[in-house]
């Protein structure tokens, strides 16, 4: 029994379990434009995107998860870890390059996620990154926001 706690222990360390908790790895999936999955060579974790909301379905949709695996797929990338979702992924903020582009303010830069309201505050983005990517998207007519595209 003693054995069993301890290997709890010794994993419980390596997984992010607090809010603020940095962790690392390579992207090996991009499931859609807000879920990728990446390996730390020790365990694989299913992270969501934090503070936007992408489409579904439909071109966007389309563009978006395209723009993400050209982002991050095969490469490192480090993750703010801010809590888990019902479906147990790690809601996060995803971070590649260095010194580190954040791939859900580039997605809502260019128009292919909204924020959601509130996220800034909530998730911890500083100066209102969202909002004002928001709205250079916006007025560029970028993705969601081009004349043509429903929103």
């Amino acid at each position: 029994m003693k054995g069993f706690i301890g290997c709890l222990v010794l994993l419980a360390g390596l997984i992010p379990v607090f809010a603020g908790d940095v962790f690392g790895g390579k992207v090996t999936e991009v499931r859609s434009a807000e879920v990728v999955v990446v390996n730390s060579g020790e365990e694989q974790f299913v992270v969501r995107i934090v503070g936007i909301a992408a489409p579904l379905e439909g071109p966007v949709a389309t563009e978006a998860k395209q723009f993400v695996t050209k982002l991050v797929l095969g490469k490192e990338v480090r993750a703010r870890f801010l809590g888990r979702n019902k479906n147990a992924e790690m809601v996060s903020r995803l971070f590649v390059g260095d010194p580190g582009t954040e791939v859900g303010l580039e997605l809502v830069r260019n128009g292919l996620a909204r924020r959601l309201e509130g996220a800034e505050a909530q998730f911890g983005y500083k100066y209102g990154e969202l909002s004002k990517a928001e709205n250079e998207a916006r007025r560029a007519g970028r993705g969601l926001w081009a004349a043509s595209q429903p929103n």
